[in-house]
């Protein structure tokens, strides 16, 4: 059987996904009467509440006597650790685009890696029913973008195709509008080259993704590089040095059919696999026949450029709704992430009970911790900060992003006043049609973090923001953090109404009636600049008499709840976010006021 492996690269919320349901419908992976559920690719709850791609899926379709194995990447600059190892798996890819929204941030990230690595793009303009495509403009825009990537000629010459993944059809002719995905196979049949490989060499497999099976253990994937792997053969691993790490068996051997893993008797050079057997390799690691000493070299991986701290939860309410609340537990879950996903780094702490986890941006990280709230973990943690580095000559370096900014031309000057205090360089602004402006910023991640939440509300919801990982560039110096302190409870109860009324006129309250609380922990923003010690328990004094009109029910306005994401940016050095499976709190990082008295005493005596 002849074979394809082709990746595909889109932007978040371009229509990758949907497209994979109906290329496995089309070639009969899924029976009719089959119920499968809509965007089968996203698998992960994470993944299909948030409506992205996070971890990378091989799957694989036969069409016309060919295998066509179909790689679905993440969209999101944030999981590049998957893109990256994943591209060096096939030989083609298909970029899709959006009729409308054209080439996007992220699919540059990806596109440029692809064309780095000599792979030929078939592009594919999707939602082309959209009433507001704009397809020769994006067509262009793709164009210049492959230019501006340093696309050979070969592979500026691509081939197009013009769909709706969602009504299942593509055709070479933008004004058709039926069809079905054949020119979409037939196209990734004669434009892909089928892996030029060597049959007849030792076996050798470079490991690009590694997870668990509950019955098989550790699962190592990626594409046989060269010979065949039989089931029980003698493997060795080795690391990027050269040196082995373990010696053992092929215990299984799992091809990819569809959506399933199936077991397979042997693998040849050019089919991607997964296998058990190994208890050490990782990521990166080259697996091959114990003759073989030579490794697979593997791609370099861009750094992580921001860190939290994930500390166990010291919080008075510790303990009462996770079942996974200890230092090693927390330490072991972590040490796991990292090993499968070679994006994050994790380093423990000295007391042994906090660790520092660096990874590639807010998205990562939030999306890390609430995966382990689900899981049961109980967690302390800290306000992002960016990891800075140095240049030659000593000087201090930080994390510069590319933001691309979509907006209502009403909103650009907010925007763009915002940005600039956040030390942001408008590189480009043009507009985008239909009342929109395009802005591109330079800006150091630092000022970045939490400003999400306040350009969608700035923008009233109708802002795009996507950013790309740039360059280490010179230190911007001091940018202005939040500006309000926070209302602080001053003991431990329940949040009491009487209480609650008047410190509404403080500022914005995040807890209602009832809630639990504890001293230290954060109630509220205050409308002033400094934190506010308050008493949300306090209740009415009872007395014999009765006044008229004073007993009326109290209305508050309903308090204000934070996202895991909103609270990790908010949140400024002093402070934490408890989190657990049923709660996220803010909360001051000493809880004792003494103690907070002595630490600031201390720094302004130093500072």
């Amino acid at each position: 059987m002849q074979l394809r492996n082709v990746a595909i690269i889109a932007h978040v919320d371009h229509g990758k996904t949907t497209l994979v349901d109906q290329l496995f419908r089309q070639s009969g992976t899924f029976r009719d009467n089959q119920r499968v559920e809509e965007r089968a690719m996203d698998s992960n709850d994470l993944e299909k509440e948030r409506g992205i791609t996070i971890l990378a899926k091989p799957t694989s379709v036969e069409w016309n006597g060919t295998r066509i194995n179909i790689v679905d990447t993440p969209g999101h600059a944030d999981f590049g650790g998957e893109v990256e190892r994943i591209l060096s798996m096939v030989d083609g890819v298909i970029l899709l685009v959006d009729s409308s929204e054209g080439a996007m941030p992220q699919t540059k990230f990806v596109t440029g890696k692809a064309l780095a690595l000599g792979l030929r793009p078939i592009v594919v303009v999707n939602k082309i029913d959209r009433p507001d495509e704009r397809i020769q403009e994006v067509l262009d825009e793709v164009f210049d973008l492959f230019v501006t990537l340093d696309a050979t000629d070969e592979q500026l010459d691509f081939p197009v195709l013009y769909a709706s993944g969602r009504n299942g059809y593509a055709n070479e002719d933008p004004t058709k509008r039926e069809g079905t995905l054949e020119p979409l196979f037939q196209k990734i049949v004669d434009h892909v080259p089928a892996p030029a490989l060597d049959v007849d060499a030792p076996f050798s497999f470079l490991v690009t993704l590694l997870d668990r099976d509950n019955f098989l253990g550790r699962m190592l994937t990626g594409r046989v590089q060269s010979g065949t792997l039989k089931v029980n053969q003698a493997i060795h691993a080795i690391d990027a040095d050269g040196k082995v790490l373990e010696t053992g068996r092929a215990s299984k051997v799992l091809a990819f059919r569809g959506l399933d893993r199936v077991p397979v008797d042997e693998a040849r050079a050019g089919d991607i696999i997964s296998l058990a057997g190994l208890a050490v390799a990782t990521v990166s690691n080259t697996i091959a026949d114990t003759s073989v000493t030579e490794p697979i070299k593997a791609q370099p991986i861009d750094p992580p450029t921001l860190s939290m701290r994930f500390a166990v939860n010291d919080s008075p309410m510790a303990g009462r709704e996770g079942t996974k609340v200890t230092s090693r537990m927390i330490r072991d879950r972590l040490m796991r992430e990292a090993e499968s996903n070679v994006a994050i780094k994790v380093t423990e702490s000295a007391d042994k009970d906090s660790f520092e986890v660096a990874g590639r941006g807010e998205l990562q990280l939030g999306v890390l911790i609430e995966t382990m709230r689900r899981e049961g973990f109980e967690l302390g943690i800290s306000r992002p900060r960016v990891l800075f580095g140095e240049d030659a000559d000593g000087n201090k370096t930080e994390p510069y992003e590319t933001v691309v900014i979509d907006v209502d031309d009403e909103f650009s000057g907010t925007v763009v006043d915002k940005m600039n205090i956040r030390k942001a360089e408008m590189t480009d602004m043009r507009p985008s049609g239909g009342g929109k402006t395009r802005i591109t910023f330079s800006a150091p991640s630092r000022g970045l973090i939490g400003y999400h939440g306040e350009f969608l509300s700035d923008t009233r919801g109708t802002g795009i923001m996507n950013r790309l990982f740039e360059k280490y560039g010179p230190h911007k110096g001091r940018i202005e953090g939040r500006k309000n302190g926070v209302l602080i409870s001053n003991g431990a109860g329940e949040a009491v109404a009487y209480a609650l009324g008047p410190l509404e006129e403080r500022g914005i309250l995040f807890v209602g009636v009832g809630e639990a609380l504890y001293e230290g922990m954060i109630i509220g923003e205050n409308a002033k600049t400094d934190d506010l010690e308050v008493n949300p328990m306090k209740s009415k004094q009872l007395t014999n008499f009765r006044a008229s009109g004073k007993d009326d029910s109290i209305r508050l306005t309903p308090p204000k709840i934070m996202t895991l994401e909103q609270a990790i940016a908010y949140i400024e050095d002093d402070e934490m976010v408890e989190v657990t499976p049923k709660n996220i709190r803010l909360r001051k990082r000493y809880l004792d006021p003494n103690e907070r008295k002595r630490l600031s005493r201390n720094l302004k005596a130093t500072g």
